[in-house]
């Protein structure tokens, strides 16, 4: 019999779909046998090509560079903490002292130990001790600490006139102690600044050339204070509060500088207020 709407015979339609199924039915077989392994066969190409395009997507490139606009996952920028603390102990103080080849021994009395001094102070080339003292403010270790800062206090106080001209080579070693970044390392340099810019009339205005150097540490840690509430902050007693030490140290900076002094702190540490014009 034919079909009207085909024009095939009904018994040629039957047999074409037993053939279909017949070559789906050894299709489905043969894609499981070559599949059994998991891996081979054609069902393998597109897991390796879909896990090379995740590998390719998961490549880290650096940031802000050329090849993180076009390709791979932008890592992130490092943190950095600019209230680290950055030692930097002097060694060439701690060989010095240990070849024992400084002028000064601690004197250890019934209560308290002191500085003591070899030969006179007048007798010394501030040229060498001064700078030498200073590097020694890196030191946080007794008693390289200790001899550094009362040595560099008992040299200025004894012959300020002999400190403004050795200014250009104090500096360096100020900047590198203040650049420790150690709270308490700032505070002992801090009251070694203040000794220099109050030490002689010329001394005060010596320094400004200088602020450039020393002031941006300053500004950094101007505004660390402690807040008590209603406790006591007994660090004011012995002046090493780190915030109010920093505020006294350019006041008295202002007020040795004279009139451009204020001008170049306030580029330096735009909170600054002045203390003389008001």
């Amino acid at each position: 019999m034919f079909d009207r709407s085909g024009g095939q015979s009904l018994t040629m339609r039957q047999a074409g779909q037993q053939q279909r199924e017949y070559q789906q039915e050894s299709g489905s077989s043969r894609s499981t046998s070559s599949g059994s392994d998991g891996r081979s066969g054609r069902r393998g190409q597109p897991h390796q090509i879909r896990s090379a395009r995740q590998s390719s997507s998961a490549t880290v490139v650096p940031a802000f560079t050329i090849r993180s606009a076009s390709q791979g996952r932008v890592q992130p920028p490092k943190r950095v903490n600019v209230f680290a603390e950055r030692p930097s102990p002097s060694l060439a103080f701690r060989r010095i002292y240990q070849r024992g080849d400084l002028p000064v021994c601690i004197v250890h009395e019934s209560r308290l130990y002191r500085l003591g001094w070899k030969v006179e102070l007048d007798t010394l080339d501030y040229e060498h001790y001064l700078p030498l003292f200073l590097d020694g403010l890196c030191e946080t270790q007794h008693p390289h600490e200790f001899l550094a800062r009362k040595g560099a206090e008992d040299l200025i106080t004894r012959a300020p006139d002999r400190v403004t001209p050795l200014l250009p080579v104090i500096i360096p070693p100020l900047r590198r102690a203040l650049n420790t970044r150690n709270p308490r390392v700032i505070c002992s340099t801090l009251k070694i600044i203040q000794l220099i810019a109050t030490c002689s009339k010329e001394s005060g205005r010596a320094f400004l050339p200088y602020y450039k150097s020393l002031l941006p540490i300053l500004n950094l840690f101007k505004s660390v204070n402690l807040n008590q509430g209603d406790g006591i902050d007994y660090s004011q007693q012995k002046n090493s509060n780190l915030g109010d030490l920093i505020q006294e140290t350019l006041e008295m900076l202002e007020k040795s500088g004279g009139s451009a002094a204020f001008v170049l702190i306030k580029n330096m540490v735009p909170t600054y207020e002045s203390c003389v014009w008001k």
